[in-house]
């Protein structure tokens, strides 16, 4: 039996500052802040007292923020990894949104689009950045651990999903995960079948 709980990060500095995220190492605005205490609470409900958890997390800021509540609530380390990272976007990172949008070229409807190269220098495709979530995947999921939470990043979410049910990289050109900053998505695998379910997707309940 194995419980996944992964948390997008909540409102970082970016946001409200209508900036490029990406590898753009922000940190949480005050809100974020106790937008992350509320995290934090809700894990700790969530998980069985005593109950073996382990922590992982982007090592990007304002994902390290919002583990950093939640090691203090369950008195677990916080295991980092770029591999968790949001996509990057390059030379777009820090800039005002509109300039990204001004270069952007949307992926082709059919095709094709994994490999797809935006218009912005040094930004990653969807192929690298889904192979390095998957590959956290598969490093958090060879632990014998039953009780592990991920924070991570809105867009990553997507492919956290995508490698939790096993969905072949080459056919992960299409999928998106709607996300929210500060959801938590409940994923559980029973000890049974070994079947894979989504408990819960992109609650926010708690904010």
């Amino acid at each position: 039996m194995k419980h996944l709980y992964v948390v997008t990060h909540p409102q970082s500095k970016h946001h409200i500052d209508g900036c490029v995220g990406g590898w753009y190492d922000s940190g949480l605005t005050d809100l974020g802040l106790s937008q992350a205490g509320n995290i934090a609470q809700r894990l700790r409900e969530l998980l069985p007292e005593g109950a073996p958890v382990e922590l992982y997390s982007s090592d990007l800021r304002r994902a390290y923020q919002t583990a950093e509540a939640i090691a203090h609530q369950i008195r677990a380390p916080i295991q980092t990894t770029v591999d968790l990272r949001e996509k990057s976007y390059g030379d777009a990172e820090g800039k005002p949104q509109a300039w990204l949008d001004e270069r952007f070229l949307y992926p082709p409807e059919i095709g094709n689009r994994l490999d797809h190269r935006e218009g912005i220098p040094g930004a990653e495709s969807r192929r690298e950045f889904a192979t390095r979530i998957y590959r956290a995947m598969d490093r958090i999921m060879a632990g014998p651990c039953p009780y592990q939470i991920i924070v991570t990043h809105g867009f990553a979410l997507t492919f956290v999903v995508a490698a939790w049910i096993i969905m072949p990289l080459d056919a992960a050109g299409h999928i998106a995960v709607q996300s929210t900053s500060g959801g938590i998505t409940h994923l559980f695998e029973d000890d049974s079948f070994s079947n894979r379910g989504i408990v819960s997707l992109n609650d926010t309940s708690h904010l």
